[in-house]
């Protein structure tokens, strides 16, 4: 996936793309027979599957790769030994694991029984090319809908909600416009693990704790929106809103905290709204609570596509309203 970003504030029109080569990797020979896909900067994402087949994505799809395959045992140490480079445990009372280590690396371990017969790793790596909105302009992601719209978008401080299938670009679009805000606008980033890289002066992390082996300790979304709120931002963002934090952050958004975004996967702008539902179930919100609560909120719905090429672009910029009955419609506009 590009990682985008832009040079600090909003005057500069430069495009800008650093090319730092090969990825750099703390620990390479943690990676085992995987480290010389992870170190590769074309790649994006390395799976090992069950049946001990590696498959790599160099941004058009998952590819097997020939003549390799990683036996049962070593691809279960190989799981165990990159969980624990994130400082988790991976084993029989926690056998599905997600960690971010070296860099901004994610990788989630799977062992058996939850795999049932043999360990799966999944490895998604960050870029080593980072491009701001003009480059991404030049690329051609704003074929369909205009630069001029988006940047009016992030000047009047617009709350947005990005929107796209896994892997269609939400985190780098999101990374581009935060990019731009005005070099004194203090951001706090509230995610699951840290995806979201942001070239700006003003901007802080609050990452998600899982619970230990005892099931204690856990520190959820919905309590680090919270948090995030006590932090004075002058715009709050959630990498990915997947339960009850929907809830903390369409509070916040509509107590007078603009320029806030979020991410949400969705198939395409139709499909929104009943995202949100599903989302908004988890929070205890009718229906029409959950309505009445997004169309105040949320300002404009980026929606991001990927085409089978790999090539990557903002589709459809839309908007959320009240249709019958008080329920969520998504539109163009």
């Amino acid at each position: 996936m590009l990682q985008a970003t832009r040079p600090r504030g909003r005057g500069s029109r430069h495009a800008r793309a650093v090319e730092s080569g090969a990825r750099a990797i703390p620990d390479e020979a943690a990676f085992g027979p995987l480290s010389r896909f992870v170190v590769d900067p074309a790649v994006t994402d390395v799976f090992l599957n069950p049946d001990g087949s590696v498959w790599v994505d160099r941004g058009a799809g998952a590819r097997p790769v020939p003549g390799v395959r990683v036996p049962p045992g070593e691809a279960r140490e190989l799981a165990v030994r990159l969980v624990a480079a994130g400082g988790r445990h991976l084993d029989e009372a926690a056998p599905a694991v997600d960690v971010r280590i070296g860099g901004g690396i994610r990788v989630h371990g799977v062992l058996p029984p939850v795999s049932p017969t043999a360990a799966v790793l999944s490895i998604r790596l960050p870029p080593t090319t980072r491009l701001d909105l003009d480059a991404l302009e030049r690329a051609g992601a704003f074929a369909r809908v205009s630069r001029e719209r988006v940047d009016d978008l992030v000047s009047r401080r617009a709350n947005l909600l990005v929107t796209g299938a896994a892997g269609a670009g939400k985190t780098t679009l999101l990374g581009a416009l935060l990019g731009v805000a005005e070099p004194h606008e203090r951001i706090v980033l509230v995610e699951d693990v840290a995806e979201l890289r942001v070239d700006h002066p003003h901007v802080v992390r609050l990452e998600a704790r899982q619970p230990n082996l005892e099931g204690a300790g856990a520190v959820g979304l919905d309590r680090l929106v919270r948090e995030a709120l006590r932090m004075r931002p002058d715009r709050l963002v959630v990498g990915e809103c997947r339960g009850a934090e929907l809830r903390e952050l369409l509070t916040a958004l509509n107590t007078g905290h603009d320029g806030g975004a979020g991410t949400l996967h969705a198939n395409s702008l139709a499909d929104v709204p009943a995202r949100l539902e599903a989302l908004g179930a988890l929070a205890g919100w009718s229906d029409a609570a959950l309505a009445r609560q997004v169309v105040s909120a949320i300002d404009a719905v980026l929606h991001v596509v990927r085409a089978p090429d790999g090539t990557r672009a903002l589709a459809e910029l839309g908007r959320l309203r009240l249709g019958t009955r008080g329920r969520l419609v998504a539109e163009p506009g």
